[in-house]
This record gives C-alpha cells, structure tokens and sequence, in this order.
C-alpha cells in the first residue's frame, strides 16, 4: 500500500485511479455577452448605430443589455470627402441601437484616412442635408415606380383599426 498522508490529496477509487478530466475554460474572447465590454472600459471607442451616426468615446459604463456610457464623445459625420467632428459630451447609447463597436488605436487616432479632409461642421451639415434630400428624392421616385407595378411601400398601406 502507498505511504499516504492527511495532507496527499487522493482521487477517489484508490492511490491508482486515473484523476478526473480538467473542465477546459473558455478564453476571455469567447464571451458574446455584455460581459465582453469588461475589456473595452476606459477605452476610447467608435460606436456606429443603427441610423447610420458614428460616436467616438471614452467607455464609462455599460450594463447586461450593453447600454453604454460614453463621454468626451465626438459625432463624426462623413459627407462624400469630408467629415466633422461635433462635440456631444456625455452620451448615453441604447444597446440595442448599437450596430459595430471597436477599440481605437491611439497611435493611429490623429490619422485622417486617405480620401478625406476635415471640414467645418457648418460646411459638412449642408453636404448632409442636400445629400439627404435627394436620397428622399430618389426613394419617392422608386416608391412610385413599384405602385405603378402594384406594389406598396413601407407605411402605405391601408390602416385597420
């Protein structure tokens, strides 16, 4: 018999019984919850939503339905070759809305991607609405063009009470 003491930790069956099989853990990157956000706290973000707005900031607070809390925060709007930066401050963004969110490189934060320059929020708000404008010109033309075939479009339909 093996020379054993209280202290020896002994598998159950016996000194001779192959110990139980170790319960592999999942690395941190496998979390698809809100508890993956627990690395991004503190950090510098870009958050794209649902409407197409872009908010970069520094990530406070969150909570299990990823709301989040980011402050310092930017909106940067991109209009054919410019873009702006507006400052918002502390923003408060419903999770739900959230489409894309990454960590910004601090090294490569002050680097303005090739095609584009910074403009005045003035300049790229006017960019945005003409932009907008015939975006809305368009979808009322294709809009028409589908009644005419007999379809109907989104919010056209006949409401039933």
């Amino acid at each position: 018999m093996d020379q054993l003491s209280l202290n020896d930790n002994v598998p159950l069956g016996g000194a001779n019984a192959p110990s139980p099989p170790t319960i592999p853990q999942l690395p941190a990157q496998m979390f698809t919850t809100a508890a993956q956000l627990l690395d991004l706290t503190d950090k510098k973000l870009m958050v794209a939503l649902r409407d197409g707005r872009k908010f970069i900031g520094v990530l406070r607070s969150w909570d299990q339905f990823a709301n989040l809390v980011l402050s310092d925060t930017v909106e940067r709007i991109f209009v054919e070759k410019l873009y702006a930066d507006i400052p918002r401050g502390i923003f408060l963004v419903r999770g739900e809305n959230v489409v894309l969110l990454g960590e910004i490189d601090l090294d490569k934060d002050d680097d303005i991607p090739e095609p584009y320059k910074k403009g005045s929020a003035k300049e790229v708000f006017a960019l945005q609405k003409k932009d907008q404008e015939a975006k809305k010109r368009s979808q009322k033309s294709k809009l028409a063009k589908l009644h005419q075939v007999g379809f109907e479009g989104e919010n056209t339909g006949e409401v039933l009470f």
